[in-house]
């Protein structure tokens, strides 16, 4: 019986690739060292796979940024702002298109279905002149051969290329960009060619918007796709994958009926119903790659439940067309729990990470063959037991705390529009305020400081001496650039090399574990630590208010008290996988709201709740909005339902598209909302010219934070008047899209210099026409 991983993490375990692309951009290191980190990281993962005894092992999986990113280098759509003149793309036009530089701004970037990793969404229009520009693909499956390993190379479909882009600026936002699919299709072909040429007996191509809600249009994309490839891919077996969700009936009828496809890949972790389609039809002669073992999360699998489900299968569709595979990429989960040395006993062994997860799908796979491992599946289950009877796990407090949430929609008792009148008789705040997100650049002295403390070199009270000195200077910073309304730049979650505040506040709440090396990657070099979330949520003691406090001591101005919401946590973490999500939530949220209500009672006047993930969590299928968009609203509300009038809640949110949910977005009931707007070409604003009244606070991004480009005042002051044109001057809030702990200071500080007087500007301007 044959195994199949449909893709692996790429960052390495100790992040080895996030310090080589840092290096690289920082002029530290030259091309010939990222060359060799990335072989290197390759050449353990394939070795890694073999060793381990998988079968299909995919090649191309690994990326310096995207996978998509990377299928826009191989088509040779780049932007004509990037000045590209042809050729093979090297780092500076692949960089340039993801970071920007110091001309131009990136490309948009936006969350990857509803996970938290990021795609650099590609601008096509009728005008783009397609070239084979990136031989990528054919040249890591060389790779591998060279060093002994048959791989399976790994491409984005084309028609699913195409549904993940965006018109072009400029191009009319009704262009069908399925109307482009003749134009790609050769560049496959000559891709296609030179895989077969290069000895490639299978090709995968990833096509994961099958599982979205798609036209009849949209599906005969696929059927004409594959048509169209079919005698260019003869002679090579060809397996078609999907993940997050499952398929409709319509979709998988398509997927099953297209021309010179070998094997399908199937999601049967989220798509628990698309087992059913299976069952009822499938397609004689045909393999099925059988996700069961999850890519998503961290939980080890059930191998008792996932062999009869396998068993069950092999009954329809035979037993040597049976292909046990991942769900998805293990891209979303940690690398290797080897490197956990602080996890304990207990708790680890109830988990997986990537590469467990490979030893878990060659034992199913072995299983069905025969040769079951015995000891392996008795210890998997004494795991489950133990997880399911563990004591940790369960709190009877706070189960009926969440229980007494139900009959209640936790509403602020006055409308928006007085509660926003007595906080500004309170704040005096001008027209047009700035503030920023949240976070501030981590320094050289930070980190120093954080390993003293972590080695036991320095005390606790210098440890918090040197956070104090951090927020001081990130104070007095904000009143020299003259920001209306203050952050303390979140330095307790740096110091403690915490990645984002998810994870600082994950381990002050109970239910939570925490992974020493348990990175994924978001995007580019970016990673994240998510916590686990193992047992009933609750807030033990206070976990900002002496920071928040501190803060406010040392300025006159308003200070943010900062936390992240219930939503963002649940879907920045490793949730449990035994009850309802929402359930979680919802004991998250009334952890929030102890914390929201001291906050309070300590003079913070603002405080800002984060639900950056809030549209990230939204299920693929549009028939489960509704639920969703209930039970992750609810949430926010239950946080700050209690406070008072003069206290001003914040939210923000960021890289997604928000505009299918605006209506969710305002029944929040923030006061204001801070979100995402530059690098998505202002697309926010569309909403409001087409109607929708928004009467709360509001500050869309007036520059990228993710880029390291320098904003020009007039920049900024340009996307303000553009802001200005479909909102009231009284709600606009002026603010960079996202926290700034990804930036250097000596970028940081000129961009909200820029950032202030494009405002002070404005408000000159429009006090003037008055």
């Amino acid at each position: 019986m044959a195994s199949h991983i449909v893709g692996y993490p790429r960052m390495g375990p100790k992040r080895e690739l996030k310090f080589a692309l840092e290096s690289f951009w920082d002029k530290k290191s030259s091309a010939e060292d990222l060359k060799k980190v990335a072989a290197d990281l390759r050449s353990s993962i394939w070795k890694q796979m073999s060793g381990a005894g998988i079968k299909y092992i995919p090649s191309n999986t690994f990326s310096y940024y995207d996978q998509v990113l990377d299928t826009t280098s191989m088509l040779g759509a780049v932007p004509p702002r990037y000045n590209w003149t042809g050729g093979e793309i090297g780092y500076d036009t692949y960089f340039s298109m993801a970071r920007g530089n110091a001309s131009v701004p990136a490309m948009e970037m936006t969350k990857w279905f509803d996970t938290n990793y990021h795609f650099i969404v590609p601008e096509l229009g009728p005008d783009v002149k397609f070239s084979y520009a990136s031989h990528k693909a054919v040249d890591e499956f060389k790779e591998a051969k060279a060093l002994g390993v048959d791989t399976v190379p790994v491409l984005i479909g084309p028609v699913s290329y195409l549904l993940l882009s965006k018109p072009a600026k400029g191009v009319e936002r009704t262009f069908s960009l399925l109307s482009l699919l003749p134009k790609i299709i050769p560049i496959y072909k000559e891709v296609i060619s030179e895989l077969k040429a290069a000895g490639a007996s299978w090709i995968q191509f990833d096509e994961p918007t099958l599982v979205l809600d798609l036209d009849s249009q949209q599906l005969q994309a696929f059927t004409a796709a594959y048509a169209d490839l079919e005698s260019t891919l003869s002679g090579l077996n060809v397996l078609i994958e999907t993940y997050f969700a499952d398929l409709t009936p319509e979709a998988y009828k398509t997927l099953i009926g297209l021309k010179g496809v070998t094997a399908y890949g199937l999601d049967l972790v989220r798509g628990t119903q698309t087992t059913d389609l299976v069952k009822k039809d499938f397609p004689k002669g045909k393999y099925l790659f059988a996700g069961v073992v999850d890519g998503r999360n961290i939980w080890a699998n059930d191998l008792a439940s996932s062999l009869s489900t396998l068993q069950a299968l092999e009954a329809v569709v035979g037993k040597d067309k049976l292909v046990v595979s991942t769900s998805c990429s293990l891209l979303h989960t940690a690398v290797d729990l080897v490197n956990e040395t602080k996890l304990d006993d207990e708790i680890k062994s109830w988990l997986a990470f990537a590469a467990q997860k490979v030893v878990e799908v060659n034992a199913l796979a072995k299983a069905l063959a025969g040769q079951k491992d015995e000891a392996f599946f008795s210890s998997n289950a004494a795991a489950q037991a133990s997880r399911k009877s563990s004591p940790r796990v369960t709190n009877a407090a706070v189960q009926k705390a969440a229980d007494a949430l139900k009959g209640s929609d936790h509403r602020r008792a006055t409308n928006v529009s007085a509660r926003l009148d007595a906080q500004q008789k309170k704040l005096n705040l001008p027209i047009l305020p700035t503030t920023t997100i949240g976070s501030f650049p981590q320094t050289v002295e930070l980190r120093r400081v954080r390993r003293e403390f972590k080695a036991n070199k320095i005390s606790e009270d210098d440890y918090v001496k040197a956070i104090k000195e951090e927020i001081k200077k990130v104070v007095n910073l904000q009143e020299e650039l003259d920001i209306d309304v203050l952050v303390h730049g979140e330095p307790e979650a740096s110091i403690l090399q915490r990645n984002d505040m998810v994870e600082y506040f994950g381990e002050q709440l109970s239910g939570f574990a925490f992974t020493v090396n348990g990175w994924v990657q978001s995007y580019g070099s970016r990673c994240v630590k998510p916590p686990i979330i193992y047992g009933d949520v609750s807030r033990p003691k206070a976990m900002t208010v002496f920071w928040s406090s501190t803060a406010q001591s040392m300025t006159k101005r308003p200070m943010k008290g900062m936390l992240t919401g219930p939503v963002t946590i649940l879907n920045w973490s490793f949730v449990r996988n035994d009850q309802p999500r929402f359930e979680t939530c919802y004991q998250i949220a009334l952890a929030i709201k102890d914390e929201v209500e001291d906050l309070e009672k300590a003079g913070i006047n603002v405080i800002q709740i984060d639900e950056a993930a809030l549209r990230e969590g939204l299920p693929l299928r549009k028939s489960e909005h509704a639920f969703y968009l209930k039970w992750a609203v609810h949430s926010f509300r239950i946080t700050n339902c209690g406070v008072k009038d003069t206290t001003q809640i914040h939210t923000h949110m960021c890289y997604s598209n928000f505009n299918d949910i605006i209506h969710s977005i305002i029944d929040m009931d923030a006061d204001v909302i801070t979100i995402e707007n530059s690098r998505s070409d202002e697309k926010l604003l569309s909403v409001f010219r087409e109607g929708v009244k928004y009467g709360a606070g509001i500050g869309p991004g007036v520059y990228d934070i993710h880029s390291p480009r320098i904003p020009s005042t007039e920049e900024i002051a340009d996307r303000i008047n553009k802001m200005l044109a479909v909102l009231e001057t009284n709600i606009l809030w002026v603010n960079p899209d996202c926290g700034l702990k990804t930036r250097k200071y000596e970028e940081v500080k000129p961009a909200l210099n820029n950032m202030v007087a494009a405002a002070k500007q404005l408000r000159t301007k429009l006090a003037s026409a008055k």
